[in-house]
């Protein structure tokens, strides 16, 4: 936190713009229907989204939960990290304007200390892994309750008569994968590294 008040008072203007020169000028893409999906958790990735709702419900996410939505924001989407940014400070509790600043910077990869661009998180994965049996998503997202854990983090896996079963229809009441995050990454990866070159 200090670290980040520090950079900001040294470099204001890093509350508009990356701090590192070369990334200033990045072109982002630009998607109000994917943004929206982001900002309201209808991303059809649960611990995405999970996140996402708990945020707008009460105003606080778990710093784990704001790497995993910022590198799919950042990454996953291209998106600019700035239309993040602005989201959690008009609903973060917590918010404060130079540690936001820099986590997004951060995750992004245009910050001081910046994650490399090729630190992507899978959310999947990261579902998985602080979230095993599902408990934060189905708190969150309570279309998928009685999804077993076996799907809980890819609901979309279940064959038909599985999300018949347990009232689920990917796609009608819970969303389908707005990308697919493999072909997400590697677009990304592309992308940041025609960046890197010019």
């Amino acid at each position: 936190r200090d670290f980040y008040h520090s950079i900001l008072f040294h470099f204001p203007f890093v509350a508009n713009t990356a701090f590192q020169p070369k990334k200033r000028s990045m072109p982002w893409r630009q998607s109000e229907a994917e943004l929206a999906a982001w900002q309201f958790g209808q991303t059809g990735y649960p611990v995405v989204d999970a996140c996402m709702r708990q945020l707008i419900a009460t105003g606080w996410m778990h710093n784990r939960g704001r790497m995993i939505v910022a590198s799919f924001l950042s990454k996953d989407l291209l998106i600019h990290w700035r239309e993040g940014e602005h989201w959690f400070m008009r609903h973060l509790v917590d918010g404060d304007l130079a540690s936001n600043l820099g986590g997004w910077q951060w995750t992004a990869g245009v910050g001081t200390d910046a994650s490399p661009f090729f630190r992507i998180f899978n959310p999947v994965l990261q579902g998985k892994k602080f979230d095993p049996e599902g408990s934060f998503i189905r708190r969150w997202l309570p279309e998928l309750g009685a999804v077993p854990s076996d799907f809980i983090h890819s609901p979309w896996l279940m064959p038909q008569h599985v999300q018949q079963k347990y009232g689920v229809q990917i796609g009608v009441n819970y969303p389908a994968p707005m990308v697919d995050h493999a072909q997400a990454r590697e677009r990304a990866l592309r992308w940041f590294r025609s960046q890197a070159e010019e």
